[in-house]
């Protein structure tokens, strides 16, 4: 086991702040700001307390390397967006003008502000560490929080959405930002993204226009980016989609990069998991699973190579240990890819 997942704690903000630091502009959920990220820590360590659901929770998780200790990704779940700040995406639709008189008939594509997505749960603030971008961690960092979701279903809405890094260059400015956002809000597209990551959202909807946009109106490169997730996002994007994830038409109200979304009884990691009983032992087989201890405030999450053996699982003592499971207790699984599970 080179690495496993568990809530974030307290000792984690030093890590969190260097990852929050090659973030990068299109993060919005991870703004490289101490005080910032200690609060999130504080809110994720809150929610992990237990008790009744409460509006806007956010579960955070961290990677940690099983040799060295040290914080190698972050990616977090929120129960439900838009209950206490507004959630704002655009819809992409489409007007249709018509002259029979002249022969003439047009499809224009449309934006439309929209709240949606409000009340639905969603996938957010994924990162992995450059270091740490081999062996599956970036598989295990993101299809973690699935499982974590199946155990604990009664937390969760409906559906599950993901909002995708829109294409920006590498310094960082977006082609949509530059057609249709600094218009409205006076400012780039960094600054915009900033006050959004920290909760300052209310200049949203103060500044942004109510009436549907003409996409036709933007320039060429402005068009061409709507619900395209950037280049580094693609293999994110691959594997939601694998687990069943779809573009539906929203897509983020500053670079345009795409809103995924799926019911969350269909998606293939939610459906395919199981309860084992955890035995320590030598797993059979080759095949990746992702394992996990499904409690609640010591959920953990790792990949190893093997299988169950009828109703059992059996781990390496080190992971049994690292997981926090008990001989005979229950261990969460499901094949790590879709085409390796069955039934």
């Amino acid at each position: 086991m080179s690495a496993f997942v568990r809530p974030i704690e307290a000792r984690d903000l030093d890590g969190l702040v260097e990852l929050a630091s090659i973030a990068g502009v299109g993060l919005t959920t991870l703004p490289p700001q101490r005080e910032a990220l200690e609060e999130r820590i504080s809110a994720s360590s809150a929610a992990f307390a237990g008790g009744p659901s409460k509006p806007g929770e956010m579960f955070t998780f961290v990677l940690e390397d099983a040799a060295s200790g040290r914080v190698a990704g972050v990616c977090a779940i929120a129960t439900a967006v838009g209950l206490i700040d507004p959630w704002y995406a655009y819809r992409v639709g489409l007007v249709v003008h018509a002259s029979r008189e002249l022969g003439i008939y047009t499809r224009t594509p449309t934006l439309f502000l929209t709240n949606d997505l409000t009340g639905q749960s969603e996938l957010c603030t994924l990162l992995l560490h450059p270091d740490f971008r081999h062996s599956r961690n970036g598989s295990l960092l993101s299809r973690s929080r699935l499982l974590f979701i199946a155990a604990h279903r009664a937390r969760f809405g409906e559906r599950l959405i993901a909002e995708l890094r829109g294409v920006s260059d590498a310094a960082g400015r977006s082609p949509f930002w530059d057609a249709l956002g600094r218009y409205f809000f006076s400012m780039e597209f960094s600054q915009a993204d900033y006050l959004t990551g920290i909760g300052r959202k209310a200049f949203v909807a103060e500044l942004m226009p109510k009436h549907p946009l003409y996409t036709s109106f933007l320039a060429e490169a402005a068009q061409a980016v709507i619900g395209v997730a950037h280049a580094q996002t693609q293999p994110a994007r691959k594997l939601l989609e694998a687990e069943g994830l779809r573009f539906e038409g929203h897509v983020d109200i500053f670079d345009a990069g795409p809103v995924v979304e799926c019911g969350i009884d269909d998606i293939g990691a939610v459906r395919a998991c199981r309860r084992f009983e955890a035995r320590e032992g030598t797993p059979s087989g080759t095949t990746p699973w992702l394992v996990a201890n499904p409690a609640y405030a010591q959920f953990r999450a790792t990949l190893l190579e093997g299988g169950p053996e009828g109703e059992t699982f059996h781990l390496p003592a080190a992971t049994l240990t690292a997981l926090g499971l008990k001989q005979g207790g229950p261990v969460l699984a499901v094949a790590l890819s879709p085409a390796d599970r069955h039934g």
